[in-house]
């Protein structure tokens, strides 16, 4: 059996080929959006090797999961590969980030104002994953003009960008870090 090779050398000429076959520039709205994705999920793994609640841990090894699902169903071509259909985006996975975030704020205090992203190395990559999420989010919606996404796909990605907001501020409460006011007038 021949080991994989992660090089193909097919995309040498600034094309790649999308599950399924068809081949498109790399820089085809398809790929951005996959691509941030992609980005998104490796800031995720970020969150998850700092020193934060297990049960955020076990939820953001999920949600990595998932966004590679979310990947492969975006780098499907539909007209030629039945992927999308073995790769399921359910209500339930937009219901799982809605009681964490409940749970998570069950224990903070009320937010009465913007607050600016850092504090903790964890709360600031929760919140650069947060502004790649919408940027995914922006990614996928501008495709979906093209191509037929499933609407769950883009709610979640919708909700996500909520969920590591508040696990912005849950990573800091944890870690006894105040959160930094937004002061319009500095």
């Amino acid at each position: 059996m021949n080991k994989f090779k992660v090089y193909t050398k097919t995309g040498d000429s600034g094309t790649t080929g999308l599950i399924g076959g068809t081949r498109v520039p790399k820089h085809h709205m398809r790929l951005e959006a996959y691509g941030t994705v992609d980005e998104l999920n490796s800031y995720i793994g970020l969150i998850r090797s700092h020193d934060i609640e297990s049960r955020s841990k076990e939820i953001l090894l999920i949600i990595q999961n998932k966004l590679f699902l979310i990947g492969s169903r975006l780098a499907t071509d539909e007209e030629k590969s039945d992927l999308k259909q073995k790769l399921p985006i359910e209500e339930a996975d937009v219901l799982l980030l809605e009681a964490e975030m409940d749970r998570m704020d069950e224990e903070l205090p009320e937010l009465n104002n913007f607050v600016l992203p850092g504090g903790s190395m964890a709360n600031g990559f929760c919140h650069v994953a947060r502004t790649v999420c919408r940027r995914a989010e922006r990614r996928a919606n501008q495709l979906s003009s093209e191509i037929d996404i499933n609407p769950l796909l883009l709610k979640y990605l919708n909700r996500l960008s909520d969920y590591l907001f508040v696990l912005s501020r849950k990573v800091l409460f944890d870690a006894n870090e105040s959160e930094i006011k937004w002061l319009p007038n500095l």
